[in-house]
């Protein structure tokens, strides 16, 4: 009696932090989605970021005003419904399988010495799992967003879906997924990692105020971990574009590559090692309000959940 108690706490536990990595996803996406068009625009963007060259895309707000003006308010928020569920499945699953990951390694003898790799390693297979159940979302999401208005490909997500399974191949929803892989693994180790660094850094100071600790700490997380992977969101980008040329027209030169590492060396040779670097201002932007609102709603809602049982 006392062990079948004892898994059904276990997995209400388990439950709870699937339902607060769903809705922390969801929130954060719905807040975030504009900074996340104009940061796609920009890595997207083979010509330079520069308001000395002839590029579509110069700067965050002349980008934001030349959408707004060519393409309407509603621009700013293409792919949404596809990025909330991308944000809904990879909440759901990299949380769940987080805390599954971190109970397996505390069973480890004297694992207590390495709380923060802990931290990153559980992080970083729990984003694994996640992408891999949501990535094929993530690649219908990029071609929304990489489309222009004046010449649309896809009316939406399911036809976009229907468009990719008749017209090209079911493989093309995981182009991109290696360099996802190595790019997201890291990263949310390192937010992991990085967070319960600074929210224990956080507690030693200032009597613990939960709600402003993972803020704060959520925010520095995100910031670092993003700038330390960047290239490799980047070029994920790049890679999902490619056999989409035809949704391309008007925003420059289209970029071809074959594979991660062509991608990384086409980039490096045409646009320099700056060029790894396209759109890392409002994504880091994006990084550390997204990432700060990702931990303190997920700590919010499964608070919320506790109190309610």
């Amino acid at each position: 009696m006392t062990v079948g108690l004892s898994v059904q706490k276990t997995i209400e536990l388990f439950s709870d932090h699937a339902i607060a990595g769903a809705a922390c996803g969801f929130i954060t996406r719905l807040l975030s989605q504009p900074l996340d068009v104009i940061k796609i625009r920009f890595q997207l963007q083979v010509e330079p970021i520069s308001s000395c060259h002839v590029s579509k895309y110069k700067s965050i707000s002349q980008a934001v005003l030349l959408i707004l003006r060519e393409e309407g308010s509603t621009a700013l928020w293409k792919g949404h419904v596809p990025a909330q569920l991308i944000s809904i499945t990879y909440g759901m699953g990299q949380f769940y399988s987080y805390n599954v990951f971190l109970k397996m390694l505390q069973r480890v003898p004297q694992i207590e010495e390495w709380r923060h790799t802990t931290h990153f390693v559980a992080g970083a297979g729990a984003s694994c799992v996640g992408t891999i159940v949501s990535f094929p979302f993530d690649t219908m999401r990029t071609r929304l967003v990489a489309q222009s208005s004046n010449h649309q490909v896809y009316n939406g997500v399911l036809h976009s879906c229907s468009s990719i399974f008749r017209q090209e191949s079911p493989r093309v929803f995981f182009f991109g997924l290696l360099p996802t892989l190595l790019q997201i693994a890291p990263h949310t180790g390192l937010q992991f990692m990085f967070y319960e660094f600074f929210k224990d850094l956080y507690k030693k100071d200032i009597s613990d105020i939960s709600f402003c600790n993972s803020m704060l700490s959520g925010s520095a997380a995100g910031f670092i971990a993003k700038t330390i992977v960047y290239p490799f969101d980047l070029a994920k980008k790049r890679l999902q574009i490619q056999g989409f040329k035809h949704g391309r027209k008007g925003f420059g030169k289209f970029f071809q590559c074959n594979g991660l590492l062509d991608c990384l060396k086409v980039t490096v040779k045409e646009e320099g090692l700056q060029g790894l670097f396209k759109g890392l201002v409002p994504s880091q932007i994006k990084a550390a309000t997204t990432t700060a609102l990702h931990f303190t709603t997920y700590e919010q809602v499964l608070l919320l959940l506790k109190m309610l049982r």
